[in-house]
């Protein structure tokens, strides 16, 4: 978004009737088009405050269910040794905060907001040893933050005047489908003073979303599909190399 739509839309939400409110918030856009071709997308998270406090954002991905397997080597074969069902993880996850990093947060708040990797409630489908359900939920985490699906830092958010704010949030390429929250906190005398949630959808379009849809809704003859143009790109192939 240009500067000036940035300055625009600010001042569009101070005019508001929602103005007098602790915390007002908005993004740049509500949609982020996955194409051909997509590499990733900043979706600007940006608005205002009475004054005073420090302002987080917090965006998490759909939710899914997730298997962490434990591998161990027997007789000179890897094999799965153990594994842990985990429910609702988030498929992204990342923090931005005015104040970089998060120790300006009281431990209770971060732990009720879930503010920051360490404070995701991630519970194992069955009860582990609380030392077990420790180890598998870090590999959780690591996993998801080499997808870079997590993000490893806290991105910061920055300040126009001692009111208007506005950070960017990265997309990557890999982020999964789905509907996402974005979450923005103000928080003041070590206490979340006012908070606003908004949708942000991440969706397949054009030809990539109707190949999606298709693969998933009639996966065997997507697979007989695949499995003919394979067939028939190594026939022309051979032909072509018979030729020469």
């Amino acid at each position: 978004m240009a500067i000036g739509n940035l300055i625009a839309g600010l001042l569009a939400l101070l005019a508001s009737p929602a103005a007098a409110a602790d915390l007002i918030t908005s993004l740049s856009n509500s949609l982020v088009a996955i194409t051909t071709g997509f590499t990733g997308s900043n979706v600007l998270v940006f608005g205002a405050t009475d004054g005073g406090g420090d302002v987080i954002v917090v965006v998490r991905g759909p939710e899914s269910r997730e298997v962490v397997r434990r591998k161990a080597r027997t007789f000179g074969i890897w094999i799965n040794e153990a594994e842990v069902v985990f429910d609702n993880v988030p498929g992204f996850f990342a923090v931005a905060s005015s104040r970089p990093p998060l120790s300006n947060v009281p431990p209770e708040v971060a732990r009720l907001y879930q503010i920051g990797t360490d404070q995701l409630r991630l519970l194992p489908q069955r009860p582990e040893a609380p030392a077990v359900a420790q180890e598998f939920r870090s590999a959780l985490i690591r996993a998801k933050q080499r997808d870079a699906v997590y993000s490893q830092e806290i991105s910061e958010i920055q300040f126009l005047g001692n009111r208007l704010f506005r950070t960017d949030m990265w997309i990557p390429a890999n982020a999964p489908v789905g509907t996402y929250s974005v979450s923005v906190y103000l928080l003041r005398d070590n206490e979340i003073v006012s908070a606003e949630i908004t949708p942000l959808l991440v969706s397949r379009v054009g030809f990539e979303a109707r190949v999606f849809e298709f693969a998933h809704d009639y996966a065997v003859a997507y697979g007989i599909l695949a499995i003919g143009i394979a067939a028939i790109a190594g026939w022309i192939a051979n032909l072509v190399f018979r030729k020469g």
